[in-house]
């Protein structure tokens, strides 16, 4: 259990840095352009984040194949509840021994 929470302290602790690093550079940027350039970064993240996952969204849908339809279900499990009536009937219409 403490290399797990030992594993949680610092994950927190480097987002917290990744978070105060991205802000500085996108308010109080060292090099002049660098809080563009971040921005196109985050932008172009998401894009790619969003329309990937909707893509796959897509491609899951378009090849999976169509379920049953309930009435197909139904009329299998009818059949498979008359064949076993007529075993269940037939053993009991065997001669014991």
């Amino acid at each position: 259990m403490q290399r797990d929470q030992l594993i949680g302290t610092l994950l927190v602790v480097v987002s917290i840095i990744a978070v105060a690093v991205y802000l500085w550079l996108l308010f109080i940027p060292p090099i002049a352009g660098v809080d563009i350039i971040l921005i196109k970064i985050t932008a172009a993240v998401a894009i790619v984040a969003i329309f990937g996952i909707l893509g796959w969204i897509g491609y899951t849908l378009a090849t999976t194949p169509p379920p049953k339809p309930i009435e197909e279900i139904e009329k299998e499990i009818e059949e498979e509840l008359k064949k076993l009536e007529k075993e269940t009937a037939a053993l009991q219409q065997q001669p014991k021994q």
